[in-house]
């Protein structure tokens, strides 16, 4: 078996140790912490989670919950460990975080094919090897990564804007069109406003309460990317002017007139069931942005599938630099997981972590890497990270959005959730005997 190294001690990094050690390959895991701190965490353990103690849902026909049903499909350790240290939340998954990491740490610890190192990686490893060291990598590995994907390859500053699902747009009111009729027309769509319906929007904006986000997350703003509350602060006409200007565009429900402003909302995939809100990052909160964007003409019944956000983090840009599997195209056995590939989430990093695992083993087996089929949330997920358009890549997080439509239109949406599933988990077990891929079964026998 192979001698394979994985950089990380997060919960990515742990689950890719773990299955790799328990498919019998000799792994030896880094982690930075206590020989180099964080800003985030407050101990030295392995899996520790530093923000919310929840992995969200667990109810199958939730997107986070089909991924769950995946993740179970191929054999996690964070899920069986979850389980272990669950408290009551529900139908969430909610655990006791000490607890969690606690036992993280000794399962990892007590796996005999497993050599922890705490040390700080400043070079990518020479070998086969799993790079997941999360939003917080350090300095020197950070630079040694742009080194090897180009100048363009890594960010560290996330501004996010809300995407909204298409079909869930009124399209009688929204319209297809890219300003001066530049470009196809059908990668934006677009919400007009008049004048009273700009002015009730903006101060609704003004007075909308805001994230004041943690200190280590604290970030300066770029004048390119203000969050749109800030924008709407420095004037009335400051967003019509900007993210929301409305010259280019003639409203065909107006008689072609223009609009006094318009939201331009950008196509994410291939077949329009993603859209983004242009120029709308935001710290909102939450139920601010739903109560304000929905004010927006055209999306008052809009599905968010993705909430803005602005803070602190360190991610790749994948469609622009690596292979669909993850890797630099000259190291298909130099696998990157976890947040840093841009997903979004504790369970997604970790889902991401285990398909980088069942991949180098393959590939030190001398197979080729293997991606699950779209139909599902893993591999709707890869496949928005290879397919998003590398100029306007952000990280995103699971939702139904991702995975493939139906075939036929179902107005049901309990139903057609229901449907999603059924498929997906069809195809995943499928794709998984159609590629001999076991599942690795946790028995947490460590007390």
């Amino acid at each position: 078996m192979a001698k394979i190294s994985v950089v990380g001690g997060g919960l990515s990094g742990c689950e890719a140790a773990w299955r790799l050690a328990e498919q019998g390959h000799e792994v030896t895991l880094h982690e930075m912490r206590p020989v180099r701190g964080t800003p985030a965490h407050s101990t030295d353990l392995l899996g520790e989670i530093v923000c919310t103690n929840s992995f969200k849902s667990t109810d199958p026909t939730n997107a986070h919950g089909l991924l769950k049903t995946e993740m179970r499909a191929l054999g996690s350790l964070l899920l069986a460990v979850a389980e272990e240290t669950r408290i009551p939340g529900g139908t969430a998954l909610v655990v006791d975080r000490n607890e969690f990491a606690r036992r993280m740490t000794a399962i990892i610890e007590a796996h005999p094919c497993i050599t922890i190192v705490r040390d700080e990686v400043t070079e990518l490893p020479a070998g086969p090897a799993i790079v997941a060291t999360g939003p917080l990598t350090s300095d020197a590995l950070s630079t040694r990564i742009r080194e090897a994907l180009g100048e363009g390859g890594l960010a560290f500053f996330d501004a996010i804007a809300p995407i909204v699902s298409g079909e869930s747009l009124d399209h009688n009111v929204v319209f297809p069109a890219s300003r001066w009729g530049k470009g196809d027309g059908d990668d934006y769509l677009n919400a007009p406003m008049d004048a009273p319906q700009y002015r009730t929007f903006v101060e609704a904006l003004r007075s909308a309460e805001g994230y004041e986000g943690h200190d280590w997350e604290a970030v300066p703003y770029f004048e390119g990317c203000l969050p749109i509350e800030v924008m709407a602060e420095r004037g009335e006409d400051t967003l019509r002017f900007g993210p929301m200007k409305p010259i280019g565009l003639q409203v065909p429900q107006w008689g072609g007139r223009r609009a006094f402003a318009v939201v331009q909302l950008r196509r994410e995939d291939r077949s329009g069931q993603l859209w983004n809100l242009v120029g709308f990052q935001t710290r909102l909160k939450i139920g601010e942005q739903a109560r304000v964007f929905r004010m927006i003409p055209g999306l008052e019944n809009a599905e968010f599938l993705r909430w803005g956000s602005i803070h602190r983090n360190t991610y790749l840009n994948f469609p622009g630099g690596l292979s669909a599997h993850g890797s630099p195209p000259d190291r298909p056995d130099l696998i990157f997981a976890g947040q840093l590939t841009g997903v979004e989430g504790y369970t997604e990093s970790t889902a991401v972590g285990i398909l980088a695992a069942v991949n180098l083993d393959r590939i030190v087996r001398g197979h080729p890497p293997v991606l699950p089929p779209s139909t599902g949330m893993l591999g709707g997920l890869m496949r928005y990270l290879r397919d998003a358009k590398p100029a306007h890549f952000q990280p995103m997080n699971s939702n139904f959005g991702l995975v493939d439509t139906l075939p036929e239109v179902i107005r049901d949406k309990d139903r057609k959730r229901e449907m999603i599933v059924e498929r997906a988990t069809a195809d995943f077990e499928r794709w998984m005997a159609e590629n001999a891929i076991e599942p690795v079964v946790p028995t947490l026998k460590v007390l």
